[in-house]
């Protein structure tokens, strides 16, 4: 083949590859390397349509926190009465009685009554303190409670409701202790009532027991 003929072949392919690279710059200029997020779309306002966008991140999610619910001063009762205060009773004393649970043992009423003019919740275990003469673990018998009361007690003005104590007597030839006053804490309070003892009811001391004979129950609902 002659020189003259290869000649023009060339030209012609030249001319090829430069075409092929126009359209190839073209391509590139509208399509650049990283793809480009969709576009959010949205239906026209009362259309019914669905609006889609990309996900908010984490940052834009808004956060609440939790608030205590508001306290209104009032202790747990069934009518949402506070409690009794301890300004608001006066203690009674009951006469003694045979307890159904020993022969050895006796049941003393302790009493409250709400001398306020209002309902008050009364319910609990209260604290009790019997008060003597000396004795080798000291004049104070502090009593165990035992929590077998109502769960809720409203007393209304005038009312009472009444926690039993438990005592387990001495034997005949047992050292006798005899209290000469009880002392208690209506639940959820902090003053005390006070009241007398009965003269001729000694009480056994089992201040290191891990079952003592003597104890306090919890109060029932009483009303007078």
């Amino acid at each position: 083949m002659s020189h003259r003929k290869i000649r023009p072949n060339i030209a012609r392919l030249a001319k090829g590859i430069a075409a092929c690279a126009g359209v190839l710059a073209v391509v590139a200029c509208s399509n650049p390397g990283a793809p480009t997020a969709a576009p959010r779309t949205s239906a026209p306002a009362g259309g019914g349509g669905v609006e889609t966008s990309a996900a908010p991140t984490a940052t834009s999610v808004p956060t609440t926190t939790a608030k205590p619910p508001a306290t209104t001063g009032k202790q747990a009762g069934s009518g949402g009465n506070p409690r009794c205060a301890t300004t608001d009773l006066s203690l009674v004393l009951g006469s003694p009685k045979p307890s159904p649970n020993s022969p050895t043992q006796v049941d003393v009423p302790l009493t409250y009554k709400n001398t306020s003019s209002r309902t008050c919740a009364l319910y609990g275990v209260p604290g009790v303190d019997l008060n003597g003469p000396e004795h080798p673990n000291g004049p104070v018998y502090h009593l165990p409670r035992i929590d077998n009361g109502v769960k809720h007690n409203d007393v209304p003005a005038g009312s009472t409701a009444t926690a039993t104590i438990t005592i387990l007597k001495p034997a005949d030839d047992s050292a006798t202790w005899t209290p000469t006053r009880v002392t208690t804490i209506p639940p959820g309070q902090t003053q005390p009532l006070t009241a007398d003892w009965p003269s001729d009811l000694p009480v056994l001391r089992q201040d290191a027991a891990t079952r003592p004979g003597t104890y306090v129950n919890g109060i029932l609902s009483d009303p007078a």
